[in-house]
């Protein structure tokens, strides 16, 4: 029994180890590439500073649009078959960004990895919850998917400075190319196919999907671009307001399905709906600071892209330390309390973040803010995964997986959108006063932070109001049904839901 045991337990680290690999790879690629936007920008010769913007909000746009048709794929389709899926798109179009002659071509291979993390990130937090069956092993689990993810963030930034600067941007896309070679090797060898055991025909709702994908890619779409065309701006509230009547008509669609993309009644789990309410908030605070430091660094202190990524690293260094000492503890005190905890932390580095100057030195005006943000992320992000998939049934592990990061890319995209908005008004309204550029600039930034701080606050609110202390802490989840490692197609025919 005993060595049976140490099987399946070192079985499931390995499975745990591949999707880490691959969840690495996918939050990395997120901010690797902004230090090098100027080096794509000279390479490629964009014809504006808003076309460059979209290699970053192209693949912002399709990661935030697909997450929860890809979940929900994951479950029906299989969960190894959309991870492998997604690692083939996701390295494929890596490589074409890598040889790209052209911005057109770039934007659009950037969409097509967004497309790819989409299926990706939703299977390896589905394929985590069934792997480890007990809460406290999959606390742990989870505790090092949060440390990989938020590290992931700051290490982009490191790798993407050290790789344009000693060899190419190309380089931050080509080495995504290997990296997702290893991970499909590893998981054609050991993660098995789980999937959802659905009575009778299994059904990919058509028009849920179709609802919900286009309504998610017209909000993103709506508040990238608010920063750009104003909040006042008609084109804003047009493409959101378009996106509310989609998403409207994908819940009236959703409560009429008989195998609905989302089932409705998952948002009575409350754990799962304050995790993702808390998740939206946390980010929304926390994104802006993988924004705008590199842009304080670069065009108030004068630092080069290798030189940003230095003044990043203490932040995974610290961050990753964080998390294992939230998991040591989290068994004893429960997420919940390590996630108000995390939050305020996090809020207390926004408001250091907020009395920045020019004059600053970095140890003064950037470190501070650096090491209260990392400790409380890695306070507060595995807690937030967790309760994601406290009360959640095996068959929607991935579903519960998509849900809690599209409210961490809406997190992203809203509140980087509307804190851009208020530093750029602010820093135009200081600058039509006479204020210097270099001080116009920071006091816009400046406010902005102290606006994610209170952010912030309002999640660890949210999460001592709406969470138990018991969530998350005690109760096992049920076991998962894996099918054979070989059988990698449903046996019964998938038939899209025309019209239940």
């Amino acid at each position: 029994m005993s060595s049976h045991w140490g099987g399946t337990m070192a079985r499931s680290k390995n499975i745990l180890w591949i999707v880490l690999i691959a969840q690495f790879m996918v939050v990395l690629d997120a901010t690797i590439v902004t230090v090098s936007l100027p080096s794509m920008d000279t390479g490629l010769h964009f014809d504006s500073s808003t076309q460059l913007q979209w290699v970053i909000n192209a693949y912002t746009l399709l990661f935030g649009g697909f997450l929860l048709f890809g979940g929900r794929a994951g479950d029906l389709l299989g969960r190894r078959t959309l991870f492998i899926v997604g690692l083939v798109v996701f390295g494929g179009a890596s490589l074409v960004n890598g040889f790209a002659q052209n911005p057109e071509t770039l934007i659009v291979g950037r969409a097509v990895q967004g497309l790819g993390g989409a299926l990706v990130s939703p299977a390896v937090l589905s394929i985590i919850m069934v792997t480890f069956e007990s809460m406290g092993e999959r606390a742990k689990a989870f505790g090092l998917f949060s440390a990989v993810t938020a590290s992931g963030g700051g290490a982009g930034i490191l790798a993407g400075g050290i790789l344009t600067e000693w060899l190419s941007w190309r380089a931050i896309f080509l080495v995504n190319v290997p990296i997702a070679a290893i991970a499909i090797i590893g998981a054609l060898r050991i993660v098995p196919n789980s999937r959802a055991q659905v009575e009778g025909r299994k059904r990919l709702d058509v028009p849920g999907a179709v609802t919900i994908t286009a309504g998610l890619l017209l909000l993103v779409y709506g508040v990238v671009n608010a920063a750009n065309w104003g909040w006042s701006s008609g084109k804003v509230w047009a493409y959101v307001g378009a996106a509310a009547v989609l998403i409207v008509a994908f819940f009236v669609i959703e409560a009429v399905s008989k195998q609905p993309l989302v089932r409705l009644g998952i948002f009575k789990v409350r754990p799962l709906g304050v995790s993702n309410l808390s998740m939206m908030l946390f980010m929304a605070g926390l994104f802006v600071n993988m924004f705008f430091l590199p842009l304080y660094l670069a065009q108030i202190k004068g630092y080069s892209a290798i030189e940003i990524g230095l003044a990043y690293l203490p932040w995974p260094v610290i961050m990753a330390a964080s998390s294992t000492v939230a998991q040591k503890v989290m068994g004893k005190f429960g997420p919940k309390h390590l996630m108000w905890i995390g939050l305020l932390i996090t809020a207390a580095g926004m408001f250091m973040f907020s009395q920045q100057s020019p004059t600053d030195s970095y140890a003064a005006g950037v470190l501070p803010g650096v090491i209260l943000t990392a400790i409380g992320a890695g306070f507060a992000w595995g807690g937030l995964f967790l309760v994601s998939s406290v009360g959640v049934k095996p068959e929607e592990a991935g579903l519960a997986g998509g849900l809690i990061n599209t409210s961490q890319q809406l997190g992203v995209a809203v509140g980087l959108a509307v804190l851009s908005s208020v530093a750029a008004a602010h820093t135009k309204s200081l600058t039509a006063t006479g204020v210097a550029a270099s001080d116009a600039l920071t006091k816009g930034w400046d406010r902005s932070y102290m606006i994610a701080a209170v952010i912030l606050v309002v999640g660890a609110a949210s999460v001592l109001l709406g969470l138990r202390s018991a969530d998350g802490r005690h109760a096992p989840a049920p076991a998962a049904v894996a099918e054979p490692e070989v059988e990698t197609v449903p046996s019964v025919p998938l038939e899209p839901v025309l019209g239940d």
